[in-house]
């Protein structure tokens, strides 16, 4: 099977621009529960008429719905579902277990993929979601070429290969929900990571080249293209449903040029000037990504988190009045340029020559004067970040044609009809009426073939007439013209049609059993430990692997699971908080397990599913601000008071500092405090384990108060998350949340 290339989509000119430029299929969102909020986004009835226009010229169609959905949205999440169902979509893309468990059953002819917020990553965690029902996975952006070719679960694989980064494992990122009450599992992200941040050690900073600690660079496998054409992924998939038009029809252009050229055994390279035009469309430099093992450096771009452009020349003179610029390259009126040293930019509306006349351009090597419209005053490095000509030439797209086999049959007496195939295999005959003899002016083949092939602004083009027709015949033109209308019409309602779909009743939750009270605690120190034990806390939960085995025996100590596991330990009878699916899978059946907060759970659908795999506690997420009541088998439980993990990483930025100085990182080697401050003085302690970092928010949550309020909700097990807290400070969290109980 040929590989797909998957193109993003933010509006209905993007869309076309998709399809135009080579895209066998296309992703976008509605107006709802899609995790792209700020882009554009599709009305109903443009929905309607994405659908039929994708798959009018071949184009398969997927739409996110790929956010948490809380329990007062899951009327309106399956009616919305239904809509899009019934219309024809061809995938889903989600992330909501629950709602995925869900929707495969109510709507059992619709594939869904789960999206890269599912955080998919090894085959124990793909196993389960091919259990479910799942066709496709997205894979997590952390793994390299060569781990997705050891991932042996009969799924489909699907790749990003261009497109912005997050520094986050997706899915696992809680930074801008936490901190600004814009959650990424919602679709409301605020890019924390595009944010500068000082990177401390215990009280003293440590210089940095750049300030955007958590900013990667932009995803380009342009260079690697033959080795990810060689593998097993099914789908390569663009980003980028919020970059413009023109970023998609090109980008696209230039990956179905490379995969056609693959299959036709071609050499797979790209022009340096296709390079270079689509760095002035977007860049934070690029990256091959951990896709193929880059890392530090080569992953990050700590010096700007924006659109950088290409280099165009350097500023000579400025003063109040003007700036001069010897040109590297052509410059145009209307283009955007860009000042290194002094972060500011503009709009070329004003272009002079050397004489000071006004011109729409100035060549390579030449002096370009402007406005100092900015009040620039330093010689800099000028950057193109628009180029006009370009946008304006990519505006300007080769339709897609869809090429039709044509048959028509001209006997005496018999009525003439037109056969017709495409490139689907689909085949209609339409019928005109008697084929007369002709009295004077016969018509032709090439008069028929003239008619018939008048496709004009159609999709279609004819790809081979055949024509079998009697000498001395009459047909008129406007029937030819009528038959050709008719046929355009019937092929066209073909390729756009939909299939009946079933829709299966699907019992509501209404099931609810009442527990007592419970306090759970995680700890990170043998000091911590031990408070915990003497003070009866119901469930303890361990970070530390090596302090759980000597207090395994005791009936309340669970180890935590890291959250990233690529080669699950052989576990059995043991407690286990388990903080991915793959956990879920791999222990389900031989131990005691209980889920994290990680997971995301937020609806009675993702608790009942986990329920029905045997998980004996569920923790829900803290994204679940306004609760409604929840309805359980199983004792539910939330974090009370504690610091939340806002982003897991594979990236460490201290190692990347380190590395380029020869010297060996040391956070996961010591007791020094490790943290980012932002630009509000907020500090954000990192802690390491197994080389993959875990950035903590900068304050503790407290909800103490509020137990009593949630309990009525059916929240029954109440956890304190420790960090640092001494002995002291244990004891006095745990005789507060006591008073409460």
């Amino acid at each position: 099977m040929k590989k797909e290339l998957l193109s993003p989509v933010g509006n209905m000119e993007s869309l076309y621009q998709a399809i135009h430029n080579g895209a066998d299929a296309v992703y976008l969102g509605g107006k709802k529960y899609g995790a792209r909020m700020f882009s554009d986004n599709f009305t109903n009835e443009e929905l309607i008429n994405a659908i039929n226009y994708c798959h009018l010229y071949g184009v398969k169609i997927y739409i996110t719905i790929n956010t948490i959905v809380f329990n007062d949205e899951i009327s309106d999440f399956l009616q919305y579902v239904e809509f899009i169902y019934k219309n024809g979509v061809d995938a889903v893309i989600m992330q909501d277990i629950g709602m995925i468990n869900l929707v495969r059953k109510k709507f059992p002819d619709l594939e869904i993929h789960a999206s890269t917020q599912v955080h998919n990553y090894n085959n124990e965690g793909l196993s389960l979601l091919k259990e479910m029902g799942v066709s496709r996975v997205v894979l997590a952006r952390e793994l390299s070429l060569k781990e997705i070719s050891q991932i042996k679960v009969d799924i489909e694989k699907e790749i990003f290969i261009h497109g912005a980064l997050c520094v986050c494992f997706s899915g696992c990122c809680l930074f801008s929900s936490m901190t600004a009450n814009r959650s990424g599992n919602r679709g409301e992200c605020i890019a924390s990571c595009r944010l500068p941040y000082h990177l401390y050690k215990n009280d003293k900073e440590i210089a940095t080249e750049g300030k955007y600690l958590l900013s990667p660079k932009e995803l380009s496998t342009i260079e690697h293209f033959k080795e990810i054409m060689d593998s097993d992924v099914t789908s390569l998939k663009i980003e980028g449903r919020m970059k413009s038009p023109e970023y998609v029809g090109f980008i696209t252009n230039i990956y179905r040029t490379l995969i056609d050229k693959y299959y036709k055994g071609e050499e797979l390279s790209v022009s340096n000037d296709v390079i270079d035009n689509l760095k002035t469309l977007f860049n934070r430099e690029f990256t091959g990504g951990y896709l193929f093992n880059e890392s530090g450096y080569n992953l990050m771009n700590i010096k700007s988190p924006n659109h950088i452009g290409i280099n165009i020349g350097k500023v000579i003179d400025v003063n109040d009045r003007y700036i001069k610029i010897k040109l590297n390259r052509p410059l145009h009126q209307e283009d955007g340029i860009r000042f290194i040293l002094e972060h500011k930019g503009m709009i070329v509306n004003k272009l002079y020559n050397e004489k000071m006349l006004l011109v729409n351009k100035i060549e390579k090597n030449e002096i370009a004067i402007l406005d100092n419209k900015i009040n620039l005053k330093s010689k800099s490095d000028v950057m193109l970040t628009t180029n006009s000509t370009l946008i304006k030439d990519i505006s300007h797209y080769s339709e897609k044609k869809i090429e039709l086999k044509v048959k028509v049959e001209a006997k005496i007496d018999k009525k003439i009809s037109i056969t017709v195939t495409d490139d689907k295999n689909n085949t209609i005959t339409v019928y005109g009426s008697k084929v007369l003899l002709a009295i004077n002016n016969p018509v032709t083949p090439d008069n028929i073939m003239k008619q018939i092939s008048k496709l004009g602004n159609t999709p279609f083009i004819i790809a081979s007439l055949d024509i079998e027709s009697d000498d001395n015949i009459f047909i008129s033109l406007k029937e030819l013209n009528e038959l050709r209308r008719q046929f355009v019409e019937e092929i066209s309602s073909i390729r756009t049609s939909i299939k009946n779909r079933k829709v299966n009743n699907v019992d509501l939750i209404t099931n609810n059993v009442p527990f007592c009270k419970k306090i759970s605690i995680l700890v990170r120190t043998l000091d911590q430990l031990l408070v915990a034990i003497e003070n009866n806390i119901d469930y303890i939960y361990v970070t530390d692997f090596n302090l759980f085995k000597k207090y395994k025996h005791l009936p309340n100590i669970y180890y935590r699971s890291s959250r990233i596991i690529k080669n699950y330990q052989e576990f059995k009878n043991l407690n286990i908080l388990a903080c991915d699916l793959g956990a879920i899978y791999k222990y389900k059946n031989s131990n005691n397990v209980i889920t994290d907060y990680y997971l995301n759970i937020v609806n009675d659908y993702s608790i009942n599913f986990l329920q029905s795999l045997g998980v004996k506690r569920i923790t829900i997420s803290p994204e679940v601000k306004k609760i409604t009541p929840f309805k359980s088998k199983v004792p539910l439980e939330m974090i009370i008071y504690g610091r939340i993990e806002l982003m897991v990483s594979k990236y460490c930025p201290l190692n990347m500092l380190l590395n380029k100085e020869n010297k060996k990182c040391d956070l996961c080697l010591n007791n020094d405090k490790y943290y980012l401050k932002d630009q509000l003085g907020n500090c954000f302690p990192i802690i390491n384990t197994l080389h993959i970092i875990h950035i903590m928010h900068h304050k503790n949550i407290d909800l103490i108060k509020e137990i009593n309020k949630y309990y009525e909700k059916g929240i029954s097990v109440f956890r304190i998350e420790l960090f640092d807290e001494n002995r002291n400070d244990v004891e006095k969290i745990i005789n507060k949340v006591r008073s409460m109980l």
